[in-house]
């Protein structure tokens, strides 16, 4: 007879199946720690990869900070591509008394806090290297266990628009994390750092005592090496839409990280402002994006968990962003930029009302779900490692470096690719 592997809550009222989900019903103001912990994970990794380590190399070696961002970005994407789908693996086997989520979820951000640390005081490129590999090691793993909250824990009935505050809440963060940067004093390296490592990793804390944890009662089976390699894979062909929605997550995701990886550099080598000072612009540049973005994306999410659709909403952003990546990459002066951004937010908002409730609702079981969304988290990682290779020759087409309408043409095409790829999911309307 085959051993059954049992999930309890976390008190002895015994295991409770409700809305869809093997959770049991959470204290009040869980949904509330939930974003928030979301908002600070994407404050800390946001920021430190889209407004400190850029800021930093600027000041540093203005000349090859382009491809300096490219190194750290690419080996920081390869490390959380590895992480991300082992510790979902991990959380899903965690026997521990505090449940399956909470041990990673506290001790990942703590790690992630002395990467910052590291990052903080870096003078030389592979320090940054080591520091944001530390960093996205712990707060990977982190991540990881908070995305695999909303299968365990969010309803069916409002995961669309759970999903599409978590996503307002990391819109807000990439602005707020820019927008603190740009207050910091630019002779204070270390506070680029430390301010938002400190703020997400006390909101994970919050989540911690929060949450009303799944608690494993029998030991998981036997780990065997097949089952290190099935961590990252599930059959394309067995499991097609969750493939496709994969891949729509995968181009989109590619179409976005082409423009805003490298949107700082962007503010000073083609709109031409000066670095003391493009940390302000780029926070407004944000500040435009996420409005837009935040916008659609709780009217999607409304709209979606409504009627039921998601392929829809997906069309709809893939159609929007390809304007305003048009519009952005031929834009003559920076008012025709910024109309072109607010396109590019709106499209982003639509798509991510719905992205994560759809990949929700193809994945396979409840009982693996930390592994099957660290593959879903891969597809968007895997762009972190893509990107930035890609993005070398792109902006060295010319031979000046600073092609960025070469990034801005391959995001529209990744992003039409995005689009396209939900057509043959069946699963989801």
């Amino acid at each position: 007879m085959t051993s059954r592997t049992t999930l309890e809550p976390a008190d002895p009222s015994g295991p409770a199946v409700l809305g869809g989900i093997p959770g049991s019903p959470q204290p009040r103001g869980f949904l509330v720690a939930f974003v928030a912990a979301w908002f600070g994970l994407s404050l800390v990794l946001g920021t430190l990869i889209g407004a400190s380590i850029p800021k930093m190399l600027a000041f540093t070696d203005e000349g090859t900070k382009g491809i300096e961002l490219s190194i750290v970005a690419a080996v920081g994407g390869v490390i959380v591509i590895v992480i991300t789908p082992l510790f979902g693996r991990l959380s899903d086997r965690t026997m521990s008394r505090l449940g399956k989520r909470r041990p990673w979820i506290l001790l990942g951000a703590i790690s992630g806090l002395l990467g910052v640390l590291v990052l903080a005081f870096s003078t030389e490129l592979w320090q940054v290297v080591l520091g944001w590999a530390i960093a996205q090691t712990g707060y990977g793993a982190a991540n990881a266990a908070v995305h695999a909250l909303l299968a365990d824990q969010i309803r069916t009935s409002i995961r669309a628009r759970v999903s599409a505050a978590a996503s307002a809440a990391n819109a807000i963060a990439l602005v707020v994390g820019a927008a603190l940067v740009a207050a910091l004093p630019n002779d204070r390296q270390w506070t680029w750092f430390v301010v938002p490592g400190v703020i997400g990793t006390m909101l994970c804390g919050i989540l911690f005592f929060a949450l009303h944890d799944i608690v494993r009662t029998e030991r998981p089976p036997r780990w065997r090496w097949s089952d290190v390699l099935a961590t990252y894979w599930l059959n394309p062909v067995r499991y097609r839409d969750f493939f496709w929605a994969w891949a729509c997550r995968l181009l989109v995701t590619m179409s976005i990280l082409t423009v805003s990886t490298y949107l700082l550099f962007f503010v000073i080598d083609r709109l031409g402002v000066p670095k003391e000072s493009a940390s302000g612009l780029f926070a407004t540049i944000l500040f435009i994006f996420t409005g837009a973005s935040i916008l659609t994306t709780l009217a999607f999410g409304w709209i979606s968990d409504r009627t039921g659709r998601r392929k829809a909403i997906v069309w709809i952003s893939a159609l929007l962003s390809a304007a305003g990546l048009v519009l952005a990459a031929v834009a003559p002066d920076l008012p025709v930029f910024l109309v072109a951004m607010t396109l590019v937010g709106a499209a982003q908002g639509a798509f991510v009302s719905v992205d994560i409730a759809m990949m929700t609702e193809v994945l396979p079981t409840f009982e693996e779900a930390g592994k099957d969304l660290g593959i879903v988290a891969l597809s968007y990682q895997v762009p972190q490692v893509l990107v930035p290779v890609l993005a070398i020759p792109l902006l060295a087409i010319g031979g000046s470096g600073q092609n960025y309408s070469a990034l801005f043409i391959a995001a529209i095409v990744f992003g039409a690719l995005g689009g396209l790829a939900v057509l043959p999911i069946k699963a989801v309307r």
